[in-house]
């Protein structure tokens, strides 16, 4: 039990990079993303392309995270100069990746068994098992990124990106240019995702070109739960808020597979908890609304 807890706990911090590029877009930018599904299958093609190439794998990670940004940046022209809405650009360049993550690797999928890895060399310096190596790399990478996330959104570029997801009138009135905003939301939040795709690779030993499906539905699940239990106090404790959100959700699937249910039934369980997750507000508003009409028909009687 204690292993499956351990690999849950590891598995859900890389994945929770991938929460926070799913965060900056939907929350930050107000836009629904989809080329998360491509670029984290696109992170994951070029780690193992180099990896099995004799590449370095943290060269491989920073190639990927680059490769990331250019879907970012192609999801963005489309939205922002084409002016094709921001669903249909990241389905467009979703579609595209598909076809581009088959050249990079080459095949469907591409094996990292017996290869050196980041974890591998972690392990070997420090003499630590690979899910350690995997926890202490993905914690310090993920508490890296949200540091710089929050310092990031703390200068006048992220403030700018914070305030054309909130208000993109009000930016433009102040003379800010929203589509360089968009733009630089959308390229940030596909590195990160693409980042976490090649993590991930190297950690289950291999890439594959449909291992992104569904992955839009898994970051969401992660961000609402992350925001539903462990709050929206201050920015800094909703970018944390991820990791947890994503390490309680992974937790969850993993104590879900213990009692017995099929993983076929995996992706229907993620949709029905986002699906509960986001009509929380709903639901609250109904007993907001019943309870004050209960009230007045006490105060009347």
């Amino acid at each position: 039990m204690e292993q499956i807890l351990l690999g849950a706990v590891s598995l859900g911090l890389l994945w929770s990079i991938m929460t926070l590029g799913v965060y900056i877009s939907y929350r930050v930018l107000d836009v629904a993303d989809l080329t998360v599904e491509g670029s984290i299958t696109l992170g994951a093609s070029v780690c193992a392309r180099m990896i099995s190439t004799g590449g370095d794998p943290f060269l491989a990670l920073l190639v990927a995270f680059f490769g990331g940004m250019a879907a970012g940046l192609a999801t963005g022209l489309l939205h922002t100069k084409l002016r094709i809405p921001a669903l249909l650009s990241g389905i467009l360049t979703m579609i595209a990746l598909y076809s581009i993550n088959l050249r990079v690797m080459g095949m469907a999928n591409v094996s990292l068994l017996r290869m050196t890895t980041a974890y591998s060399i972690l392990g070997s310096l420090l003499g630590l098992s690979k899910t350690v190596s995997v926890i202490l790399l993905g914690g310090l990478m993920a508490l890296a990124i949200v540091f710089t996330l929050y310092w990031f959104f703390g200068t006048e570029i992220g403030s700018a990106i914070r305030a054309t997801g909130n208000n993109p009138r009000m930016v433009r009135a102040q003379g800010v240019n929203t589509d360089s905003t968009i733009l630089i939301g959308l390229m940030l939040a596909n590195g990160l995702v693409a980042l976490s795709g090649g993590l991930i690779a190297q950690s289950q030993n291999y890439a594959d070109v449909q291992m992104g499906t569904g992955a839009i539905v898994i970051g969401l699940a992660s961000l609402i739960i992350g925001e539903v239990l462990f709050g929206k106090r201050s920015f800094l404790s909703r970018l944390l808020s991820m990791l947890f959100g994503a390490m309680t959700y992974r937790v969850i699937i993993a104590l879900v597979l213990r009692l017995g249910m099929p993983a076929d039934d995996l992706k229907l369980f993620t949709a029905l908890t986002v699906a509960l997750a986001l009509s929380l507000p709903r639901f609250k508003d109904l007993r907001d609304t019943l309870k004050v009409s209960m009230n007045g028909r006490k105060s009347h009687a």
